[in-house]
Parts: C-alpha cells; structure tokens; sequence
C-alpha cells in the first residue's frame, strides 16, 4: 500500500481539497465520541449471508481457523451505514484554511500540549528509540483520534466484510477483513474488541489491519500489540515505527512556511518548503493537506507560533476572520451554528437557512457579505 490507511476517520483527499471525517469537523468541535447511529448496527442481509458463507470457505484456505472464524463473526452483520459513508465521502471536501482551522483548532492544540505533557517521558523514549520527533508522534495522534478520543466503536470485522461484500473495492477490503481475522487468530486482540471507524481503521492512530501486521509494535513487552488500549503506549510506538520504516529522516524537520517557492497547496495562501519527511508523513496518508497539518500542530504543540501569511477570500468573498464573525453573528441572534471557527460546514449551513427563512430573504444556506452586514 502507499499509504497505511486510505478510508479510515481521518481521511483526505490527495489533492488541494480535502475531506473531513474523523479529523473533525466544523460542527463536531467537542472531541465527544457520539452514540452508534442506527445504521451503524448489524442489519439482516440475505446476500450478505451468503456472501459470509463463501467467504468463510476462502478463509478457511488461507489458513484462518474456524473457531477463529466463530469467534471473529459472532455478533457481527451487514451495516448499511457503511456503505452509505463509503459512497457519500467526496460531498465532505474543504479548503485547506478549512483543514487547518479544524486540524490545528484551539481546542485541539490545548489538548495536544495536555497529551504531550502527560507522555512526555514516552514520545521521548520512541524519539530516541525511532528517530521520529516527539510531537509529530503527538500530532499524528491528534489528528487521527482527538489524543485517543475518538478510537471507534465498530466492529472491524462487520465494518470490513461489509465493504468487501459491497464490492466497489472488495479485493481491498476482504485483505483487510482476512487481516483482521489473523490478528484475532494471533491473540493480539480478542474479536470482541477488535472495533474502529465505520470503514475498519483501528486504535490510537488507525491502522488498517494490513498495516498493523507490518508495522504494529509492542512496546510494553506483554506479548500483545494492543493499539486498542487506553494506555496508548503500543499505538504510539507502532506509528513512530511506521514512520521510520517508510522513510523518517533522524534530526530532519518536516518543512516550514516560507515566502516564496515550495509547495502551495491553495491558490494565495501560505507557501511550504519541504523535506523527506514530509513525504514520510503522506506514506501515512497521501494528502499534502494531511501532512502539513500534522508538520503544523506538531511546530503548535512544540511552542510555535500560527502561520503568518493569509489565506484569500473564499468563493463568497468571505475571510476566516468574516465567516467567524457571520457565525457569531448568527449564533448571537439565535441560530446556533456550534461553534465559530470560520468552516461553513452542515451545521452553520443549517443556521444560515433558519435565519433567512426568518427574515423571509431567499433560502440559500449560502454565506455572504450582505448576509453579514445583517448580523453585525
């Protein structure tokens, strides 16, 4: 694989734009693990059925254990939800500003130093041990599960049997649910444990299960490599080892902002120099967008200033500093947008159409400079 994990919680796209799940959102500020929804619970399907039963025999030969097999499944089921999030992705895509906004938020800055300064003594072991700098283990961390808060409470194995049944990328998805499968056969973890995100990414830092059979550590010696736990000792040397095996140069930053040259990933926004380890990083997850936020929250964590260059108006004509104002604005006179941190994201958008619908103006959901003078 190129990347360890291309449909996990925190995915993004590859390219300027970028798509927001895990990582947070606009509208999901808290860092609160939210109830299983509905369509996230095992639901009969009689062509997954049969698909299980196939599948099994396939398992078989490949030298999966039926009692490995009963206990993998037991419990387990369709999720329409799954596949619903699967196909639905591309309509989540934001700006890179956006990104940022959410990657390296207040909220997830103040709780990245708190996780730092609790770990401290670790991040630094698995510095000198991997030669990856402590706070982009810490930054990696933060992005993929709010500092272990969103680990997923999924089962894997549901999570990626349905997506293999689903079949848009079966071949990937039944490698993935064999995995999965040997990791339970193997001890590591017991099947009822063995939860994630709706698309079957695990632990602290999301290893797909393929990943986590190459590169999974464990660090306290007690015969498992549970990236599962609360104590997120394992996860955290298990990324700090992906990172050097596919790459991580010792002593080498990742990249800075710079005034002219480098990388732009938005038209008119801030510039980037970058190094091996930024591409280090992308073999982690392939977006330009990903590995600058984590290069960026981990400079955050490690005392750094915010970047100094503006981003340009947005296609509305709107500044960050005028969408947080408009939110507030909107906030203050009754229609909550969940927050102000600049991102029009459902929520937000919601609030705009509650308050022109109250006003009787045209129903758009859209922000804009006029709709911000009528709330300032």
């Amino acid at each position: 694989m190129v990347n360890r994990r291309h449909f996990g919680t925190g995915m993004i796209a590859a390219s300027g734009m970028v798509l927001l799940a895990g990582c947070g959102g606009a509208d999901d500020r808290a860092g609160r693990a939210a109830p299983v929804a509905n369509d996230l619970r095992p639901t009969r399907n009689a062509g997954y059925a049969r698909w299980v039963d196939g599948f099994q025999a396939r398992a078989l030969g490949q030298g999966i254990s039926a009692q490995t097999l009963s206990r993998g499944f037991r419990g387990t089921g369709y999720l329409p939800g799954v596949v619903r999030r699967d196909r639905n992705q591309v309509e989540f895509k934001r700006s890179l500003e956006d990104y940022l906004s959410i990657a390296v938020s207040d909220e997830r800055l103040r709780k990245g130093r708190a996780a730092f300064g609790r770990h401290r003594g670790l991040l630094r072991d698995l510095e000198g041990r991997y030669g990856v700098d402590a706070e982009i283990i810490c930054a990696i961390w933060g992005l993929e599960s709010f500092f272990g808060e969103r680990r997923g409470d999924i089962s894997v194995v549901s999570a990626t049997s349905t997506l293999a049944y689903d079949g848009r990328r079966g071949r990937f998805f039944e490698q993935q649910l064999i995995a999965a499968l040997r990791i339970v056969q193997n001890g590591d973890i017991p099947a009822s444990r063995m939860v994630g995100s709706w698309a079957g990414a695990m632990g602290h830092t999301q290893f797909i299960p393929t990943s986590y059979q190459q590169f999974a550590v464990d660090y306290t010696g007690d015969g498992r490599r549970d990236i599962w736990s609360d104590d997120p000792s394992d996860a955290l040397a298990s990324t700090a080892a992906y990172l050097q095996r596919n790459g991580w140069q010792r002593g080498v930053r990742w990249g800075r902002e710079t005034d002219s040259g480098g990388l732009q990933p938005q038209a008119g926004g801030p510039r980037f120099a970058t190094t091996a380890n930024f591409r280090a990083i992308k073999r982690y997850n392939n977006s330009d967008a990903y590995a600058i936020g984590v290069g960026h929250l981990a400079d955050r964590i490690a005392g750094g200033g915010p970047l100094r260059a503006d981003f340009p108006p947005d296609a509305n004509g709107l500044t960050k500093r005028d969408r947080v104002a408009l939110q507030r604005g909107l906030t203050a006179a009754g229609f909550d947008t969940g927050g102000a941190d600049g991102v029009i994201g459902p929520k937000s958008q919601a609030a705009i159409r509650a308050f022109q619908r109250a006003r009787g103006l045209e129903v758009t959901g859209v922000p804009s400079p006029a709709l911000l003078r009528m709330l300032s």
